[in-house]
Parts: C-alpha cells; sequence; structure tokens
C-alpha cells in the first residue's frame, strides 16, 4: 500500500457518499476536538479546583460515564432515524463543551463534562452507523478510517490550540468555549444531511412494540455478538483510556516538557495516527477485521508499557506508536460492531458496545488511583494496566465473527 494513495477516494464510491462522509467527519472533528482537551488540559484543570492527585482518576471516570445515558437515545435512533438524533447532539455537545469552561467547582466541571461526553459518544456512533449503512461492502473499513482521520484532525486542533494556551483569553477555559462555535455548523449541517438509505428502506425499524424492541432483538438474537464486541472493546479501553489521559500530566511533572513541547509531540502523534486510522481500515477491509485488531491490541499494550517507562528519543516514539495502534484499535472495533448486527438494532448495539468500553475505562481510571496509592507511581500503575488489554486475544480468537464484505442486514 503506498502512501500517496492511502488518502485516495475508491472509485467506487460516488459524489453523494463522498460529501456525505465529509459532513459526517466534520461531526466527528467536532466531537475529538472537546474530548481532546481533557486530555492535554488535566493539569491545568487539577490545578484551578485544587484536586488531589488520588483523586484525578475518580473525577476523569466520573466524566467518561456520560455515555451510559445516550443508550436512550441510541434507542431512539434505532425508531426514529439517525438524522434528527444526530442533530440534536451536536447541539448538546456544543452547549455543554462551551458550559465547562465556564464550570466554577470540580464538580460543575464534572457535570458538564457527563453530558459532554453523553452526546460525543452517540455522536460518533451515529456516524459510523450512517458511513456503513451508505458504503459499499468492501469500504466500509476505509469509511470508518476516514471519520476517524477527521477526528484526528479535531483533536490535532486542540492540540495546537493548547500549545497557545497561555495567550488565549481565559486559558483552558477559553480553549472549551471555543468548542461552541459547533453551533454554527449544526446550523449549516441541518439543511444538508440526509437519513439513511438503508433505514428508510427497512421496513421493520419501526414496526415492533415500542422503543425497547432493538434492546429485545439484541439479546434475543444477537447475544454472542453483543459478548465478542463488549469484551474486546472492554479490555481494550480499560488501561488505554487512563494511559491517554494521563500522557500530558506525565510529561510535564516527570520529564519537564512544556505546555507548549506537549502540544508538539501529541500534534506529531496526531499526524501519524491519522495515517493509523485510514490503513488499519484499508488494511481490514483487505485481510479481515479480526487479525488487524489482534495485531493492534499487541502492539498498542507493548507502546504504552514503553511509554511510561522509557526516555530520551524512545518516549516520543513510543507515544507515536501508542496513539497509532490506538486511533487504529477504535476504526477496527467501531467498524465490526456496526457490522455485526441488523439496521433495525444497529445504532443501538453500538452504543452497547460503546458503553462497555466506556465503563471498562472508568474501571480502569479507578485501579489507577488505587494501583498509585499502592505503587506510588502514575508509570507503574499504568504500566501494570496495559496488561490487560491482551485480554482480549481469546475473545478475537473465539467469540468474534469475520464482517469484512459481509452484506449488511
Amino acid at each position: 500500500m503506498k502512501f500517496p494513495h492511502l488518502f485516495a477516494v475508491p472509485d467506487d464510491v460516488d459524489a453523494s457518499q463522498k460529501r456525505l462522509l465529509l459532513l459526517l467527519g466534520a461531526a466527528f472533528f467536532i466531537g475529538q476536538y472537546d474530548m481532546t482537551l481533557l486530555t492535554l488540559a488535566l493539569p491545568d484543570v487539577q490545578a484551578t479546583f485544587s484536586i488531589a492527585e488520588d483523586r484525578l482518576g475518580n473525577m476523569i471516570a466520573a466524566a467518561r460515564v456520560g455515555a451510559i445515558p445516550a443508550i436512550v437515545l441510541a434507542l431512539m435512533a434505532d425508531r426514529m432515524g439517525r438524522r434528527r438524533i444526530l442533530l440534536a447532539t451536536l447541539v448538546g455537545l456544543s452547549i455543554f463543551a462551551t458550559a465547562s469552561g465556564f464550570a466554577q467547582t470540580a464538580t460543575q466541571f464534572v457535570m458538564f463534562q457527563f453530558a459532554a461526553r453523553m452526546f460525543a459518544t452517540l455522536d460518533e456512533i451515529l456516524a459510523i452507523t450512517l458511513a456503513l449503512e451508505m458504503l459499499p461492502a468492501g469500504r466500509r473499513g476505509w469509511g470508518v478510517g476516514f471519520l476517524a482521520a477527521m477526528g484526528g484532525l479535531g483533536s490535532g486542533l486542540g492540540a495546537f490550540l493548547y500549545g497557545q494556551v497561555e495567550a488565549v483569553p481565559g486559558g483552558w477555559r477559553g480553549l472549551y468555549v471555543l468548542g461552541g462555535a459547533a453551533l454554527l455548523y449544526v446550523a449549516w449541517m441541518r439543511r444538508t444531511l440526509p437519513e439513511s438509505v438503508m433505514f428508510a428502506a427497512s421496513s421493520d425499524t419501526r414496526a415492533g412494540t415500542g422503543l425497547l424492541r432493538p434492546l429485545r432483538e439484541i439479546f434475543f438474537s444477537h447475544r454472542r455478538s453483543l459478548a465478542a464486541v463488549a469484551l474486546i472493546a472492554g479490555f481494550f479501553w480499560f488501561p488505554a483510556s487512563a494511559s491517554i489521559y494521563f500522557m500530558s500530566k506525565y510529561l510535564q511533572e516527570l520529564h519537564q516538557y512544556s505546555p507548549g513541547e506537549v502540544s508538539t509531540l501529541f500534534l506529531v502523534a496526531g499526524v501519524a495516527a491519522i495515517f493509523g486510522n485510514i490503513m488499519a481500515g484499508k488494511v481490514s477491509d483487505r485481510v479481515g477485521r479480526r487479525p488487524t485488531i489482534a495485531v493492534v491490541v499487541v502492539v498498542n499494550s507493548a507502546a504504552f508499557i514503553t511509554f511510561y517507562n522509557s526516555g530520551g528519543l524512545v518516549l516520543p516514539i513510543a507515544w507515536v506508536l501508542a496513539l497509532f495502534t490506538y486511533f487504529a484499535g477504535e476504526v477496527v472495533i467501531g467498524a465490526f460492531s456496526g457490522e455485526l448486527f441488523p439496521t433495525s438494532c444497529r445504532s443501538t448495539a453500538a452504543m452497547l458496545r460503546m458503553i462497555s468500553g466506556v465503563c471498562a475505562a472508568a474501571l480502569g481510571l479507578i485501579a489507577e488511583g488505587l494501583l498509585y496509592n499502592v505503587l506510588g507511581s502514575h508509570a507503574a500503575a499504568l504500566s501494570l494496566l496495559c496488561l490487560v488489554s491482551l485480554l482480549a486475544l481469546p475473545a478475537i480468537k473465539w467469540l468474534l465473527r469475520e464482517t469484512a464484505h459481509a452484506p449488511l442486514q
């Protein structure tokens, strides 16, 4: 696979599909900008609200579990359509991202981030669902990779602006307020975003006995698939989320990186991650989702462990590799978790997978705080946590069926 062709749009993706991908990619861009801010600005938020070291993990965990109530909106998306709910999530994300910049206490900040996470999570789920439902079977992985690459650009913008945080009015608060500009995009997007053709053509998406029908269908007919994606996502995010959130703090406090240097490293890693997103999608389209995610899990675990136990030139190289494989893993997990389920419950199933990952990530953050009290070091605690992701390998081998090139139901 040559790099000049890595970003080329496949010939069998038509003009309307390209346009829709750009619209959905912009939604990813907005969501990832806000989510990146908490990772980079963690030391600033901690200092502003005087948060103790052993409470950091619990605070981030509380914000992350905002994804759980999003299941209600996902159920609505499987009953009412993707378009209206996606637009609502973008409005909600903009409002609560802005509110985070005006928080006066740590409790308020966590509450606003809880709500922002709820909308950002569903934003990603619905964007991926629409992409999977509109693209040819052999291009679905590429499409999800493209969306993730757009999210990487949003993360890059957040990283770039954080590098200028001392010059931004209000500091880290000003960066959150800037997220409110997404409302302007929503006003434009509302006129042009179409509904999923597959959803509109499915006669059973509106049939049944109410809002909970997608949940009943999943638990009665697709339990094995749900178990596969829940376990893989859970084991992958249990250590990875904490490892990413503590990156900025680790570099600034233990290796004396300045905010500008952290921003530069994050930008470099983000560029690599953009390549990783699209490459992972294309590779998984060619060789399959199962072998791709297995390799990603192993390399990601090794890269994070190396990052938190090294210095000098090895440190940034390990971080680039860790972020590269982290986003590659998100692409492949996002693709097969949508492909395993029919249109009538696809959004709900994808949200259940996301909730399993979010809960695992929250538990990982709590476990990090407990391990910090025992080991006395964030680096040691995170290194131990990273071994847990390897437990995803048996689930990949024994529970997961291949979905690349399989037609959607």
